[in-house]
């Protein structure tokens, strides 16, 4: 016998909707994002009694609000006037993410050629403090294919991505973002000393590529090639690797390689605004031998 399931209202839904957010909301979250919604539409937030009211906030919790969102650069004093205003802290995190995401798509393509053309994988990774955040992965279906996952953090100073990201970041900006920090090696290759690391990093730039034959990983060699945005600053890098053996220097394939992942990361940079100035084109015959 077939039993008719009743049917749920729209109200219904709605109502079901209300209570699981009850349920399941954070009230302090919920306070934080009405407080930034209501700043982001031109509320000023001058008048504290008065905003509190507004919003149905006590005027205490208000305050600490204000300050822990302003400690977080989410807000910011007006520099004319009173009140607040949305804060560069809460426009990075936006602009990154949608940087993100056209990031990721425009490079998705070339990673997948570079990947199928020479049967290695490929990655797309941005700086996240002195880490290298891994965005995308492109691996063929061979033996010793990378795993790495997309989320992995790897430290920037020991890989192929955070070399050539670092070495076009100002010296004096990568001397900071190390200031205090241990340089744990990876491999013997790796640079312990800042110096070292910024000596290492200007070869680097001079070639416009990183380069690494087993430094992270033994028997595992790679590129890295910089990204660039449409002011010229790098945001992120590509790498390609793979076992030693396929990046051999006979008959020019290494430097093939390097060229084919060069060529890719000028292409999704200018895909992204960049125009490139002066040099672009690298030789890497006899550099790279």
């Amino acid at each position: 016998m077939r039993v008719d399931m009743p049917k749920i209202s729209k109200q219904a839904r709605i109502t079901k909707n209300e209570t699981e957010t009850q349920i399941y909301g954070v009230p302090a979250v919920e306070r934080a994002i009405k407080l930034l919604r209501s700043i982001s539409e031109g509320e000023s937030i001058a008048n504290l009694s008065h905003a509190a009211k507004l919003l149905g906030i006590n005027r205490t919790t208000l305050i600490r609000l204000l300050a822990s969102l302003e400690a977080g650069r989410f807000v910011e004093k007006k520099p004319y006037g009173v009140g607040y205003q949305i804060g560069p802290g809460l426009i990075g995190v936006a602009a990154q993410t949608f940087m993100s995401r056209d990031l990721s798509q425009t490079a998705l393509p070339y990673l997948i050629m570079l990947s199928e053309t020479y049967g290695l994988s490929a990655h797309l990774g941005i700086l996240e403090g002195r880490d290298v955040l891994y965005l995308l992965r492109q691996v063929p279906n061979v033996f010793r294919a990378s795993a790495i996952r997309v989320g992995s953090r790897l430290p920037a100073h020991a890989t192929t991505m955070g070399r050539i990201i670092l070495a076009y970041l100002p010296e004096r900006d990568v001397r900071s973002l190390f200031a205090g920090a241990d340089l744990t090696p990876v491999t013997e290759s790796t640079a312990t000393r800042i110096d070292d690391l910024i000596a290492q990093i200007a070869q680097d730039r001079q070639i416009g590529l990183a380069w690494s034959a087993s430094y992270y990983e033994p028997g595992v060699d790679s590129f890295a090639a910089p990204i660039f945005d449409h002011s010229g600053l790098v945001v992120a890098a590509i790498n390609i690797s793979g076992p030693e053996a396929a990046f051999s220097i006979e008959g020019g394939k290494r430097a093939r390689i390097g060229e084919s992942l060069r060529r890719a990361a000028m292409d999704i940079s200018e895909r992204l605004g960049f125009v490139p100035n002066g040099r672009s084109h690298y030789s890497l015959e006899g550099t790279l031998a």
